[in-house]
């Protein structure tokens, strides 16, 4: 992929690997260097001083991105009768009960979340080998199990982004697109750090942010000065 090699390299001129920049100008040098034929996905990246291990280190959840997220997605609801009518007129895209779970159990899964009502997790719950692998299986820490459809229906389609803490303490999301303006770009990035920040387990000892950095999806890392995400 001689070729690939040769845009990363010119992508990465004029970036120090070893500093650390304002999140303007990283949001900057970030999407400037975005020049691949697809709308490249702008990703954020943080490392904590948290061992994800212990259960009560092992974050997840939810960041509403007041910008949005650039996708769109398709959303599932498992629920029966009147739910199942708001979960619709909400705009999810898919509504169903036994009958979506056997579709799912089959392999027909072209979905990208998956919400259910409280009363559906009987049958929904022998999804979990099917949809957890894959992160749709719906959860309450995560607001897709709720008996209000209509909400997480809308907040699914209108930006907010699911996280959860990989090996080593990073946690890894999407906060944007390259077409989106900058002011948009920083707008999420502030709200994103902000919700991992607040969700700071009790007891962490030292600095709770470690390292944060900046790319989009075929470009080089920057690196972020902490001091500027307030």
């Amino acid at each position: 992929m001689p070729q690939t090699g040769k845009r990363f390299k010119k992508a990465s001129e004029g970036i120090n690997p070893e500093a650390y920049y304002p999140l303007p100008e990283a949001v900057k040098m970030v999407k400037s260097r975005a020049k691949a034929k697809f709308d490249e996905t702008i990703e954020i990246s943080l490392n904590l001083n948290i061992d994800p291990r212990k259960s009560e280190q092992n974050l997840r959840g939810t960041v509403m991105l007041p910008s949005g997220t650039g996708k769109t997605l398709r959303v599932a609801v498992f629920a029966k009768g009147a739910r199942a009518e708001e979960a619709k007129a909400a705009g999810a895209d898919i509504v169903g009960a036994e009958d979506l779970a056997e579709k799912v159990q089959g392999g027909q899964i072209d979905f990208d979340r998956a919400i259910a009502t409280p009363d559906m997790m009987g049958v929904v719950g022998r999804l979990g080998k099917v949809l957890g692998p894959r992160g749709l299986m719906p959860n309450p820490k995560l607001g897709t199990v709720t008996a209000n459809v209509a909400e997480a229906v809308k907040a699914a389609k209108g930006g907010q982004v699911e996280y959860r803490t990989e090996k080593a303490g990073i946690i890894h999301a999407g906060v944007g697109k390259a077409s989106f303006t900058e002011e948009a770009i920083e707008a999420n990035v502030r709200a994103f750090v902000g919700a991992i920040t607040r969700s700071r387990p009790t007891g962490i000892k030292g600095s709770f942010l470690k390292k944060v950095s900046l790319s989009s999806t075929m470009g080089p890392g920057v690196k972020l000065d902490l001091t500027t995400l307030g």
